[in-house]
């Protein structure tokens, strides 16, 4: 049986071989360095005592105290740290004696300073420089020698490398490559379906082990690529089917934002679900605010419930039992779709869907919110504009006509200028009055997409004004009326409340808001004053000719008739900004 060693065991002997030298040379270096620091300093010291021989020449003459300085700056160099290292064990034998050499010639020189032997100090000064030089030269040639043998023992541990890589290379390609290279030949065989493979054979623990798994894993491929294919058809089928899926939704979720967001695209959305699933019944129930329910439903309709109660069969009633998916974000419910199925159902599709149909429905309704709020801030704007303008070119009228009738001398006042003077004063206050009424009914805010709480607010105003009982019974759901219809009949409602308890001197006002079964709203403001007849002399009046405007705007229409026991009734009739439901 053929002995088996560990390959990890192998490659990290190699590995040691290397680093050891590697290592070698790296303290090898270490150490040559060591020796060399200093030779710069050392040749820079040597070569500053030429400089500073001449200089003290110039000296000889001069202050005998600077003198003395300039022979201690020389003496310091010349024992410096860096020049005696010349004198170390490792320093050639030419260098410790070129140095003190130097040290002996320097105590000559020294001499002729001290008898003041200016002559024989020049006289001995090329001698001394030269002798200067040739230390200068015997430590660039220690220095030369020191990184020659650094070269020559790097060039050696290279050489070293390389053999030992040499070496580790050929026995890896040997011992490891090629078995690994059949092993590859055994993966490529395997990847083309070939599973009856032959493994090499190996000395290395690690190799075996992995040409025993290939083996292996060959053998458990066999078995299982037997039902590969149909896995993979399987799995075809489910991505194909989650395709469908994210299409149907994208596709639905561009049909409801590609416009305003009405039943007839919910229906239409609601129909594809119930096409693309293949379901019995599905409808859309929605929840407002106020309590009302509103539901909407496929093409097909909903299933009858009492011919439901009269089925026959148990099984079949609760297969056919409905299931809810909520519309819910975070914390506020929509509604919920219901369906039934006679098959299973797929619940990730129908909760996305749900989740698509929440956010569509809550950015409707906050796209709403904004139109409202963006024309309230308008009329606020218009407001303040006659505020500024109209408003104070009336009062400024006002004033200049009580002015002018002051001032007019009584003796020229006749009958028909008095009559003037009359109608352009009331004609004056009439215009300011009729001005603060519209300032009124542009000033007033809807916070919310809420008309009833908006005609609310504003009747608890002319309660307090008139002190007449006005009773408000507002019965319309919130998704029936537009944003900009919103402040149509407000306004409306405001200007017909305001002409009864001016001009019908009621004791009691109600007004009725409702959607009738001709599937038309309706605003009826019922009073039980004097009747219609107040209206004769006002059929030119402008408040009343606005009115009729704003019902044109509705696309509706507004009548005054009189009461069977006493009043008037103002009735405006217009549709609903979308279609009404069927259930």
């Amino acid at each position: 049986m053929t002995k088996r060693g560990s390959l990890t065991s192998t490659i990290l002997r190699l590995m040691l071989v290397l680093i050891f030298i590697s290592s070698s040379l790296a303290v090898y270096s270490i150490i040559n360095l060591t020796f060399s620091i200093g030779d710069a300093r050392a040749i820079n010291a040597s070569g500053s005592l030429r400089m500073q021989s001449y200089r003290l020449k110039l000296f000889l003459d001069r202050d005998e105290k600077l003198l003395n300085e300039k022979i201690s700056l020389f003496e310091a160099t010349l024992h410096s740290e860096a020049l005696e290292r010349s004198l170390t064990w490792y320093s050639p034998d030419d260098l410790s004696q070129q140095y003190l050499l130097v040290i002996n010639k320097w105590e000559q020189m020294r001499s002729h300073i001290e008898n003041n032997r200016q002559d024989l100090y020049s006289a001995s000064l090329k001698d001394f420089v030269d002798t200067i030089d040739l230390l200068v030269l015997e430590m660039e040639r220690f220095a030369a020698l020191k990184l020659r043998i650094l070269v020559i023992g790097q060039i050696i541990g290279l050489f070293l490398m390389l053999i030992v890589a040499t070496a580790a290379t050929r026995y890896t390609r040997i011992r490891m490559v090629e078995p690994i290279l059949q092993l590859m030949d055994v993966a490529n065989a395997i990847s083309k379906g070939n599973f009856k493979v032959d493994v090499p054979q190996t000395e290395y623990v690690e190799l075996h082990a992995l040409g025993e798994a290939f083996k292996k894993t060959a053998s458990e491929l066999d078995t299982l690529y037997q039902d590969l294919e149909g896995q993979v058809n399987d799995k075809t089928i489910a991505l194909t089917r989650a395709n469908n899926e994210l299409s149907f939704l994208y596709d639905n979720l561009i049909r409801l934002h590609a416009d305003s967001l009405d039943y007839k695209s919910l229906s239409s959305a609601l129909t594809h679900l119930q096409q693309f699933e293949d379901l019995d019944y599905v409808r859309l129930v929605i929840e407002h605010v106020d309590n009302s329910v509103d539901c909407i439903e496929a093409d097909n309709g909903w299933i009858d419930t009492n011919k439901q109660e009269h089925t026959a069969d148990t099984a079949q009633e609760a297969q056919n039992k409905p299931v809810k998916y909520n519309l819910q974000l975070e914390d506020k419910s929509l509604g919920y779709i219901e369906v039934i199925s006679h098959k299973p159902l797929n619940n990730m599709l129908f909760v996305n869907f749900a989740m698509m149909l929440t956010r569509s429905i809550v950015i409707h309704n906050a796209t709403e919110e904004r139109q409202q709020l963006a024309l309230m801030e308008e009329r606020a704007v218009i407001a303040r504009e006659l505020h500024d303008s109209l408003g104070q070119l009336l009062s400024y009228l006002k004033i200049q006509v009580s002015l002018l009738r002051k001032q007019m001398d009584p003796n020229c006042i006749t009958d028909k200028v008095e009559t003037q003077l009359i109608d352009i004063n009331d004609g004056v206050s009439t215009a300011y009055g009729q001005l603060r009424e519209l300032l009124s009914t542009f000033r007033l805010t809807i916070k919310d997409p809420n008309l009833g709480q908006a005609i609310e607010v504003m009747l608890s105003q002319l309660r307090k004004q008139s002190g007449i009982e006005i009773n408000l019974n507002y019965q319309l759901s919130p998704h029936l009326l537009a944003a900009k219809q919103h402040i149509h009949v407000l306004q409306l409602t405001r200007e017909a409340t305001i002409n009864a308890i001016k001009h019908a001197k009621p004791s009691k006002i109600e007004i009725d808001c409702f959607l009738a079964d001709s599937d038309m709203i309706h605003i009826n403001i019922k009073d039980d004053g004097i009747g219609v007849s107040h209206l004769k002399e006002r059929d030119q009046h402008f408040g009343i000719g606005i009115m009729h405007e704003r019902a044109t705007k509705l696309h509706g229409s507004v009548k005054f008739d009189n009461n069977p026991k006493g009043g008037t009734t103002v009735s405006l009739v217009f549709p609903p900004q979308q279609e009404p439901l069927n259930g």
